[in-house]
């Protein structure tokens, strides 16, 4: 299966995602890395089954500017509704003013996440995404997210204890003051395509869990059926 992978951006060094698709790449999938999204061709996206999307609206972590031009975010819908898979992680999900095309594409959008806390990892429902996975911690982001699409159907979630009390949070306003469970990981279709969000993945060790491995594997597979 041939991949593209995108990724880096500012808070996101491209080099967790590239080491952490290393145990994929053993099991025979193929992946091109585009680290700087200037160097993006809208043409490029007819070469490959799947998109693997672990970049914000950033164009490379030294320079903050957007890439996703309408042009780009259009190609993306037709990729996808023409048959092509996206597998989007983590940052991908962080919204900007002028990337509201992928986040409606992904059905969703990053709101908050507190400070790296233990994050535990479960599937909710059976789905070929979560054959096989089963419930994993790591210390992590905990991304929350806004669902925007009703066919949205989400197959794993989240969970963060309360990391302190609301007077914490005046002081430090990336405090968990309230135990926290959302969605970790969800699927939807448009057109012919297959779209798959998965919101671990800001720790390297979170991409090397064999559970979350397993979960990437069952993704991509997923995605380019």
């Amino acid at each position: 299966m041939k991949i593209l992978l995108l990724c880096d951006d500012y808070w996101h060094p491209g080099s967790v995602p590239i080491d952490g698709i290393k145990p994929l790449e053993e099991k025979g999938f193929s992946f091109d890395i585009i680290k700087d999204g200037s160097e993006f061709d809208c043409d490029i996206l007819s070469g490959y089954n799947v998109v693997m999307l672990c970049k914000s609206n950033q164009r490379s972590q030294a320079d903050e500017s957007a890439w996703m031009t309408d042009e780009i975010q259009q190609t993306f819908v037709s990729f996808v509704e023409g048959g092509g898979g996206l597998l989007a992680i983590h940052n991908a999900t962080v919204p900007s003013e002028t990337s509201k095309s992928m986040s409606a594409l992904m059905g969703c959008r990053f709101t908050f996440h507190p400070n790296n806390c233990p994050v535990t990892v479960a599937p909710v429902k059976p789905h070929p995404v979560t054959d096989g996975v089963g419930i994993f911690c790591e210390t992590d982001e905990h991304y929350r997210l806004e669902i925007l699409n009703n066919d949205v159907d989400v197959i794993m979630a989240s969970y963060s204890a309360a990391q302190g009390t609301g007077d914490m949070f005046e002081e430090d306003p990336y405090h968990n003051t309230t135990a926290w469970i959302g969605a970790a990981g969800l699927v939807r279709t448009q057109g012919k395509g297959r779209i798959c969000v998965l919101t671990p993945g800001h720790m390297l060790s979170v991409w090397l869990n064999p559970e979350f491995q397993k979960t990437l594997e069952n993704a991509l597979n997923w995605c380019c059926l």
